[in-house]
């Protein structure tokens, strides 16, 4: 099996790439969702209807065009579509020589996507190089080749992503319980990458993958206007999952792009242009559990009312050192409280404690882990190492291992 030679391992060396792909336009959103299962399917998804035989091409925007049954590098058959985003493709595979079912990205043949895979492949290479035993919970890249001008990575295969899973369970939100299995996992895995300097930087619900999405039905009672309603609600039988989607992921000493992470997730001090580090994964993964508690889904502007109405002012001193100084006025945001967007925001947004809904013990410890995630100065913003050993976490921890 003949490979091109992979990006240097160490240090990976992350190009200053400029393309399409801005995580402003969530149009262009990399949905990781697609290395499990997708909305996607093979009937509508593009994919050329061929005989083996025929040669490939690329469409207009780079894709490659492939039929079911193709064959790359002379081991991993193409089976069916999984999902597709601003990179390029994702599709379901047989690793003939392992027999086994893969994921493989295969990224558009246009050299800014092209950077950002090999950049990409670096990351994972690292990973696995640090993490050869599989002991936290980042997506393990199992192979990568060229295929007709294409990078193309493969992967294990994940099932649903947290974002696809609460979609197709009508947003009905995760239990503390769930969300304190899964949390607990993630934190593990991004602490992981940060305590080996890198950040991951575009972390949400759509970039964290269920191992394994298969649930049982489970039938729970609604009240709807005082009738009483059953419905099913689906019920996982596994909590494990994975952090996928390292194609952004940023090393300490790299240059950092100014703009990073997508928009609902997005720490205040990228919006502000203060400068970023690892600390935006945590505000990050701030946003990632308050929406698998409660499903919240804006201009900047107006993301940053929003963050006021619901953490309360920006601190002055970091207005004064935002570049954006036209969000700013009096030392206050700029921003017009008789508009429709504060209208809306009035009606919609509360202060962060008020959306906790039983007020139980598990649940005061989340919502004050959640004020430690999301707390406007980098400097007092709890780090990953730090929350891992917040009290919310306790029944995750062996007792030999408990704090005193």
């Amino acid at each position: 099996m003949s490979r091109t030679q992979p990006p240097p391992r160490h240090p990976p060396f992350v190009p200053h790439v400029q393309c399409s792909m801005q995580p402003e336009d969530d149009s262009l959103r990399l949905e990781s969702a697609s290395l499990g299962e997708s909305a996607v399917t093979a009937d509508d998804d593009g994919v050329k209807r061929s005989h083996k035989g025929e040669s490939c091409e690329n469409d207009e925007e780079g894709h490659l065009v492939y039929h079911i049954g193709l064959v790359m590098n002379e081991r991993y058959e193409v089976v069916s579509t999984l999902g597709a985003g601003a990179f390029g493709k994702v599709v379901e595979c047989i690793d003939r020589h392992r027999d086994e079912h893969v994921a493989v990205k295969i990224v558009r043949n246009i050299d800014c996507f092209r950077e950002v895979a090999k950049s990409e492949i670096a990351v994972l290479e690292e990973i696995n190089s640090l993490d050869d035993d599989n002991r936290f919970a980042c997506v393990r890249m199992l192979d990568w080749f060229e295929h007709e001008g294409h990078i193309c990575i493969v992967f294990e295969l994940l099932g649903l992503s947290t974002f696809e899973f609460l979609r197709r369970n009508q947003f009905l939100p995760f239990s503390v319980e769930q969300i304190r299995h899964m949390a607990f996992q993630i934190f593990r895995a991004i602490c992981f990458l940060h305590r080996n300097k890198l950040t991951h930087t575009d972390l949400k619900p759509e970039n964290i993958l269920f191992v394994s999405s298969e649930y049982d039905d489970k039938m729970v009672k609604k009240c709807v206007l005082s009738v009483r309603k059953c419905h099913f609600k689906r019920k996982l039988r596994s909590l494990d999952v994975k952090v996928v989607d390292f194609g952004t992921a940023t090393f300490d000493h790299e240059h950092h792009e100014s703009l990073v992470s997508t928009r609902h997730y997005r720490a205040p001090e990228v919006i502000l242009d203060l400068g970023w580090n690892q600390s935006c994964d945590v505000w990050s993964l701030g946003c990632v559990l308050m929406e698998f508690y409660l499903d919240i889904h804006s201009s900047r502007k107006e993301h940053l009312a929003m963050m006021e109405k619901v953490l309360g002012p920006i601190p002055v001193h970091l207005l004064k050192q935002t570049r954006k100084q036209h969000y700013v006025h009096n030392e206050h945001l700029n921003w017009d409280r008789q508009s429709s967007s504060d209208n809306y925001i009035r009606k919609h947004c509360k202060p962060l404690k008020k959306y906790m809904q039983r007020k139980s013990e598990e649940e005061r410890q989340l919502f004050d882990l959640l004020s430690c995630m999301l707390e406007y100065d980098v400097s007092r913003r709890i780090t990953l190492e730090e929350a891992l050993w917040h009290p919310f976490f306790s029944p995750m921890r062996p007792q030999k291992h408990q704090r005193s």
